[in-house]
């Protein structure tokens, strides 16, 4: 796998269409802190880590993280998009005065700098840039 922050991204996207409550997928320490923001921001009901049993006889049990989806009173989705920006082929940074805005301020969009993962927002009050993951809304 090139790229496991679209995989994730898509993993998420693809349940929150089929309606799923949970979705796994494989860990790291960048998916642990994008599901923190996802968490802090409303998105996802929360997550936990959790250890997936071996297929075979000799293999290591495998880190997962367990992501809880959130939707509305009515079943209506609370991540209505998310979108991958900065991938392997392009990467995009951004400079402080440069992040944007998503959907006039509706949406979030997660940022790693060297303070660490953090939304756009946090990214300009702590005056620092840094490379644009994703666009949430």
């Amino acid at each position: 796998m090139t790229d496991p922050i679209s995989d994730m991204l898509t993993r998420i996207r693809n349940g929150v269409s089929a309606k799923h409550t949970r979705v796994d997928l494989p860990a790291s320490k960048l998916k642990v802190e994008i599901a923190k923001i996802l968490q802090d921001e409303g998105y996802i009901q929360g997550f936990r880590m959790v250890e997936e049993a071996p297929d075979k006889p000799g293999r290591h049990a495998r880190q997962m993280i367990r992501l809880f989806l959130k939707y509305g009173p009515h079943g209506e989705k609370v991540i209505s998009g998310i979108e991958r920006i900065s991938r392997p082929g392009r990467r995009v940074y951004l400079g402080v005065e440069d992040v944007p805005h998503v959907l006039g301020g509706l949406g979030t969009n997660i940022l790693t700098t060297s303070r660490g993962v953090m939304t756009g927002r946090a990214a300009k009050k702590a005056g620092v840039g840094g490379e644009v993951l994703c666009n949430v809304w």
